[in-house]
């Protein structure tokens, strides 16, 4: 992966798109993970990045909140967050956009494909992607707070499914809309390689 000043201006530009959406947050009276937009900004990281520069983009996101940097949802911050009932799905933000990016870069380097393909292999990779946050997430929200297994999915996994599913959909069209203007860019996902 070059880290072009192009890159590393793109991977802040993610960065500090996830910290605005973290802002648009609803604190949910019966669970301790607020709803947020985040994921909509992880899930473009690694379709519209690529699985590196999209995985550092949101290393560098939980980087600025672990420093201070008021970035998570309601302008918190610091490793207390980090470590706390819900950092386990901001943890998971790199692995997500890592495995978008891998899955978009397989079906890029075999071709542009039809928009049902495009369509199929974009829900499938932010589908798993999703599924890594709210694994990790779900997982450390159940040891941190003591809950146990039914109560962890109860506050932690079932609230957001219906609106992830939505958040996953925008994203496609964010992608679809922006990828003919992002093709052509050096951070593009099949130019980036080690």
């Amino acid at each position: 992966m070059k880290l072009s000043i192009r890159n590393m201006s793109v991977c802040s530009l993610f960065a500090a798109l996830t910290a605005v959406f973290a802002q648009i947050a609803i604190p949910l009276p019966f669970s301790p993970v607020p709803f947020t937009l985040q994921v909509i900004a992880v899930l473009l990281s690694g379709a519209l990045l690529g699985s590196k520069l999209g995985a550092l983009s949101q290393i560098v996101y939980l980087l600025l909140g672990a420093v201070g940097m008021p970035v998570f949802s309601q302008f918190t911050a610091g490793l207390g967050i980090l470590i706390g009932p819900t950092g386990g799905y901001l943890i998971a933000f790199p692995v997500a956009s890592y495995l978008i990016g891998f899955i978009v870069e397989r079906k890029t380097t075999r071709g542009a494909g039809s928009l049902a393909s495009f369509i199929i292999v974009n829900s499938l990779a932010m589908l798993l992607g999703v599924f890594a946050i709210f694994s990790i997430g779900v997982v450390q929200l159940k040891f941190v707070a003591s809950l146990t297994w039914d109560l962890a999915f109860k506050f932690g996994v079932f609230p957001f499914i219906l609106p992830d599913l939505v958040k996953i959909a925008i994203a496609i069209l964010l992608v679809h809309s922006l990828k003919k203007v992002l093709s052509k860019q050096s951070f593009s996902p099949k130019k980036n390689s080690l």
